[in-house]
């Protein structure tokens, strides 16, 4: 089979799309971080669950990001709640994170032999954040294939985000057309201690709009909903 990597968090879209990878006919190569994130919660489930959604392999990278801050998910700063005001970019958007991945991603990918990195960006209905834009999928593939070797020799990387044009509630049809168990993801910015979802910061917001807007229901257990 022909080998992929694909970033993978635990969260919805990640899983969505090593579910496209793995339609598609590659062998996934699941990739996730420990990068000093405000919650393990994600991360717990994509060590569990990676094997049981069908990563052929699944490496976790520790790197801490906390140590340069400047994000709600890395320093202590608030997870704004239910819609509140802020600035274009939220702060919950990482500075770097998705170039970062990648550029991890595309390392595994040289060793692997792997032509294709798959990523779960979503630029319609998301958060906007500078990293999950085409622009920036189509920069990061032109630079891959001039900074390594396989590029340099004439096998060309191929970053696929087969997510950034759909809104939430298209991905989760998707999903499901799949077999995607979305009782195996978590979304949350600012789980309970216990693990629950908060049900009210930016993610799950997108979350629970996505799957109303799709007809059914969202399977995992929220602290508090509307």
């Amino acid at each position: 089979m022909k080998k992929a990597v694909v970033l993978y968090s635990g969260g919805l879209d990640s899983t969505t799309c090593m579910a496209i990878a793995r339609e598609q006919g590659f062998a996934a190569y699941a990739l996730s971080f420990a990068y000093g994130q405000r919650h393990s919660v994600e991360l717990d489930k994509a060590r569990e669950y990676a094997a049981q959604i069908g990563a052929k392999e699944h490496m976790v990278i520790d790197i801490n990001l906390r140590q340069m801050g400047g994000s709600a998910l890395t320093a202590e700063i608030e997870v704004p709640k239910d819609g509140a005001a802020e600035e274009a970019i939220p702060i919950t958007y990482v500075p770097a994170r998705n170039t970062i991945f990648l550029s991890f991603a595309l390392g595994w990918a040289e060793v692997l032999g792997a032509s294709d990195i798959f990523i779960g960006v979503n630029a319609l209905d998301y958060s906007g954040y500078p990293d999950c834009r085409p622009e920036f999928v189509a920069a990061f593939q032109q630079m891959a294939n001039l900074a390594t070797k396989a590029g340099v020799e004439g096998t060309p990387y191929r970053i696929q985000a087969p997510l950034i044009d759909l809104s939430k509630a298209q991905i989760i049809q998707q999903g499901l057309a799949l077999g995607v168990d979305y009782r195996l993801t978590h979304s949350c910015y600012d789980p309970t201690a216990a693990g629950l979802s908060c049900g009210h910061c930016d993610s799950c917001l997108l979350r629970l709009k996505g799957f109303a807007e799709a007809g059914c229901e969202d399977p995992i257990a929220y602290a508090e909903r509307d």
